[in-house]
This record gives structure tokens, sequence and C-alpha cells, in this order.
């Protein structure tokens, strides 16, 4: 399963550009030119990684973010910009950003600072995290594996552990489970994610995921 990554840049050919390149490179790059275009992709689906351009139409990429964590979205952002001001970069990283690359910029950079923020995110300085001493689980690949050996799980339970993982030991509503699996025009279902839950605990063990009643779940590690 790919990271899903959504791109707000509107110079459209730089867009094409690092869209054509993470791709390449096993990313799934959804592609927005202006503010109210990502905001509207953002309300319809999920996103494992936002990059933004700072200036783009129609509103200032910091103040979409900084609108975006005000509604409880949690998703990691890198910011792409041409402005090189220290205060230009404490106003992205005050908004709630996580990185910062400045233009012109390498590809390859850009591909090792977007690796560098979904490592830190998930907690782990590896592309693989160690569950126990069984079980792994490859962040970017959103793969588990059992002693070594790749488990099939389906995309919304690999998408669930992923969730689970990147907030450990912490309380997940069931409203903020759904808006991670479902995306925009999918109906959430309290009986899927009972039986999405269940996979889960079948194969890490039934104590490894606790139920949280009338609220969510929490994943023990």
């Amino acid at each position: 399963m790919k990271l899903k990554i959504l791109l707000l840049e509107d110079d459209i050919e730089l867009n094409d550009t690092v869209t054509s390149f993470l791709t390449h490179e096993g990313f799934e790059v959804t592609q927005s030119f202006d503010a109210h275009d990502a905001k509207e992709k953002i309300f319809e689906s999920s996103f494992e990684l936002w990059l933004f351009d700072v200036k783009v139409p129609f509103q200032n990429s910091t103040e979409l973010l900084k609108e975006l964590r005000q509604e409880g979205y949690n998703t990691p952002a890198i910011f792409i910009t041409s402005l090189s001001g220290a205060d230009d970069v404490a106003c992205g990283f005050e908004s709630g950003g996580d990185d910062y690359i400045r233009k012109p910029f390498a590809l390859k950079e850009l591909k090792m600072r977007i690796e560098a923020v979904i490592k830190r995110v998930y907690g782990s300085g590896q592309q693989n995290i160690k569950i126990d001493d069984i079980f792994s689980f490859d962040i970017l690949e959103k793969v588990l594996y059992k002693d070594g050996e790749r488990i099939s799980l389906k995309p919304k339970e690999n998408t669930l552990l992923a969730l689970f993982l990147q907030h450990k030991n912490h309380i997940l509503t069931k409203e903020m489970i759904f808006d991670t699996l479902y995306s925009y025009g999918e109906e959430p279902n309290e009986g899927s994610l009972r039986t999405f839950v269940k996979v889960l605990r079948q194969h890490l063990s039934k104590t490894r995921i606790e139920t949280i009643k009338e609220v969510g779940y929490r994943f023990v590690c």
C-alpha cells in the first residue's frame, strides 16, 4: 500500500515534476494548485503527508494549516517555499508544520525529508517499527510482518494499524478513526471497524488493543 501525499503547489511545472518524481519513487500523489481545492481534497480523502507551497492562490498555506490543526487534523506537513527569512521559517513551524524546504531544492532531498518526517511521526528512526519480538510494521509501505514474513491484511486494516502506531498508548475516538479510514462518500461503519479490530487482535493478541467503552480504542505498546 503506497504512502498517500497531497501536493499543494501552484507552479504547474514544479507540481508536475515533483509528482512525477515521487510517483516513480513509490508514493501516491494527489495534485492541488490552490488552497480551496486542497481543502476540499483533504475533506474528501485521507493522506499520510501534506506538501504545501506557502504562497498559493486564495489563502496562504500557513493559515490553511493553522485552520486544519484547529479542526483536529494531525497529518504531518512539509512547507515548500522560496521564502528564506527566520521569521518565515518560524511562522511555518508555529502554524503546525513539521519541516521546511526552500526552493530550489534537489528532489532527492525532498524524498529524504518526507521519509524523515514520516518516521518521526511514528516515533521511530527506522522504516520498520518493532511492535514486539515477533511483529514489526513497515510504516512507509504499511505492511505487517511476523518473524519477517508478510501478513496479508486488507487496506483499511493496515491503515488502522498505522493509525494506532502513530498514536500508541493514546485513546483514539471512533470519529478520529472514521476520518482516517473512510474517504468522502463512504459511509463509516461501526460493525466493519469492530471487524478490523478483531482481525488485528487475532494477529497481535487481544490485549494489544483496548476497547474504551462508548469512546474508541487504545493501542498498548
